[in-house]
């Protein structure tokens, strides 16, 4: 790849990094509004879902329009984790913001709440799993905004590195 090559599959990967933050924000958006009204946790869901799509669609556009219909795997798999960097790198940023100025301890009270159910205690006494129950809400109720940001941001980037593989399995094209 030439140094020109190089910096166009980063140019369109940023740009269609912003376009998947777009599609995590908005699925993270509805897992918070969903925890107290299910139906936006359907939604959440299916824009999980839709990220490995919106991804492959996105890559077969870059290698139809800027590459002339070829592309290789590893470039594609390169397309493919630079997309995850940018968009991982820009969700961390939103949920830093949501986190540090916005949640308010809302997100820690909700799953206090649904722990502290009948039903959840019961299933929770099934499994033996009080003390581990508790030491993760001791864990979650003293993590600053900041970590919950690099710990997505972390997980994302990982997931994409997996996910990569079969959407630039899937999408190269050689002569």
């Amino acid at each position: 790849m030439t140094p020109a090559e190089y910096v166009q599959l980063k140019a369109f990967a940023r740009l269609d990094g912003a376009r998947l933050a777009l599609l995590w924000v908005a699925c993270f958006a509805c897992y918070i509004v969903g925890i107290a009204n299910p139906l936006y946790s359907m939604v959440a869901i299916v824009l999980m879902i839709a990220t490995p799509f919106f991804v492959s669609r996105r890559l077969a556009k870059f290698r139809d329009e800027g590459l002339g219909g070829v592309i290789s795997f590893g470039r594609g798999w390169g397309y493919s984790l630079y997309v995850f960097l940018y968009a991982s790198i820009l969700l961390a940023l939103a949920q830093y913001v949501y986190f540090a100025f916005i949640d308010q301890g809302y997100l820690l009270k909700s799953f206090t709440e649904a722990l502290s159910s009948s039903e959840a205690r019961q299933v929770v006494e099934q499994y033996g799993a009080q003390q581990m129950i508790q030491e993760s809400m001791e864990q979650f109720s003293q993590m600053r905004p900041i970590d919950y940001a690099l710990n997505i941001l972390t997980v994302n980037i990982v997931i994409g590195a997996v996910l990569g593989l079969p959407i630039a399995a899937l999408i190269k094209k050689i002569k």
